[in-house]
């Protein structure tokens, strides 16, 4: 009796039951969709099964699977030339390096002063010398210094800085950055003499056209680009890191990079303007970074 009553409600609650159900499987399969299709954008995206990844076979341990190395299996392995020098000198070394680097500066305003390509040679070799997983040693170093490149490399960036402060970085983002003077215009990347551009390689592939894995390529290219800045100082000039946002693809383009590489920093290098200017910063001191156990 009851049913044959209300029966109109009930069919009623089905059919809003079914909508619902059906819209949210709807809604689940298009997020996924859309989280598939930005991990395939992302140039910095690696999943675990990517890079254990080979073309035909997983990677063992096994020394008859058919599998080559990277370097000869037969490396040599020489002594290590290492000269240990007075603990009181390693000390003063250590203080006098430290000083060096404490008077690093991120600079905005350079000079159009040249730079000898022997002293940028010298760097990116010096950059060389970081570690790498497995020494596969995943780093490409571009040093532009053809003007009509910056110029292009820097309408590149600028159009895309323009969407990325007005649109993309948010009200937050761009609040903090507002004390630093930023914004989407660069002379920077015109006025510099140099530019290095630093791409991360995922893979390369080895004389008999097999691809090679370079293991911790994001992790190996930050340590050069440490080593990078380091030297750059060392030389007596200066640099900015840059990370040119949504400009990968294009950058990489305009430099003739296979799509193997991914662009990770982007470095103006030269001499500060005269003018130059810059925030009055002061770093973290030891005990807020330094957890000793």
């Amino acid at each position: 009796m009851f049913f044959e009553l209300y029966w109109q409600y009930f069919v009623l609650g089905l059919i809003c039951y079914v909508i619902v159900r059906t819209g949210l499987t709807v809604l689940s399969g298009l997020k996924k969709k859309q989280e598939n299709a930005q991990a395939k954008k992302d140039d910095d995206y690696q999943t675990p099964d990517q890079i254990a990844e080979t073309d035909s076979e997983s990677l063992t341990n096994d020394e008859d699977d058919g599998l080559a190395p990277a370097l000869p299996r037969d490396l040599a392995h020489v002594s290590l030339q290492f000269e240990k020098i007075p603990v009181d000198q390693a000390v003063k070394k250590s203080e006098e390096f430290y000083t060096l680097m404490n008077k690093r500066r991120t600079v905005r305003h350079f000079s159009t002063q040249p730079v000898p390509r022997e002293i940028i040679h010298n760097i990116i070799k010096t950059a060389g010398t970081a570690p790498s997983g497995a020494h596969t040693e995943p780093w490409t170093f571009v040093a532009v210094s053809s003007p009509e490149v910056k110029h292009q490399i820097r309408q590149i960036i600028e159009d895309e800085e323009e969407i990325n402060y007005k649109k993309r970085m948010g009200k937050v983002w761009t609040t903090d950055l507002k004390p630093l003077k930023t914004n989407w215009i660069k002379e920077y990347l015109t006025d510099a003499p140099y530019l290095i551009i630093v791409f991360k390689q995922v893979y390369s592939f080895k004389e008999d056209g097999t691809k090679k894995l370079h293991y911790y390529n994001e992790q190996s290219v930050s340590l050069a680009c440490g080593i990078l800045l380091a030297a750059v100082h060392y030389a007596g000039l200066v640099s900015l890191t840059s990370t040119p946002l949504n400009c990968g693809p294009a950058l990489r383009n305009l430099l003739g990079r296979p799509v193997s590489e991914k662009l990770t920093l982007l470095l103006p290098v030269g001499y500060p303007a005269e003018d130059c200017l810059v925030p009055d910063l002061r770093r973290k001191p030891l005990d807020d970074i330094l957890v000793e156990v």
